[in-house]
């Protein structure tokens, strides 16, 4: 599979996440704020994006942060924030998922204290399909196998934070 790039002006690859991407509830400084971010690169025929934001390190199967559908094929960049509930900071025609706390929009980093370290890793996906064909009450668990067989490139940016 093809890739292209992501990048973040708030932390770097496999860097710690700022305090305004970590959870309200976690401490001084956290804003479940949606961090900016800026792709380039994709291929031809990219038709729109989704976004996500997983935690594969949560106990269980992992926790979904994010997910945002139907990004324009003419998006190039997120500001931070873009996740917040309402969504207004989205392009228009793109939406949010719920994320596995039960809402729409970004839900920061809150691993269980003293659990280690988790990455929380940011994905930009370049489609072949204009719409995803979901609406926002799916599940972002369903999103990874209705995008499937559209993907054309992904791109992935890792965050760091632990709870001590």
């Amino acid at each position: 599979m093809a890739s292209f790039s992501v990048r973040s002006d708030t932390f770097e690859d496999g860097q710690i996440l700022p305090a305004a991407q970590r959870g309200a509830a976690t401490g001084p400084g956290g804003k479940d704020e949606s961090p900016p971010l800026a792709w380039s690169g994709a291929p031809a025929g990219t038709r729109s994006y989704a976004v996500t934001a997983f935690d594969p390190d949560a106990p269980g199967h992992g926790f979904w942060h994010w997910a945002v559908l139907d990004l324009p094929a003419s998006a190039t960049s997120l500001p931070a924030g873009a996740g917040a509930r309402h969504g207004g900071g989205l392009p228009l025609g793109a939406f949010q998922l719920r994320n596995d706390g039960g809402s729409a929009g970004y839900l920061g980093a809150a691993p269980p204290k003293g659990h280690g370290p988790h990455r929380y890793v940011f994905t930009v996906y370049a489609l072949n399909v204009e719409t995803c064909g979901l609406d926002a009450g799916a599940s972002p668990a369903k999103l990874e196998a209705k995008l499937g067989p559209h993907i054309l490139a992904r791109a992935s940016l890792t965050g760091i934070y632990e709870r001590h």
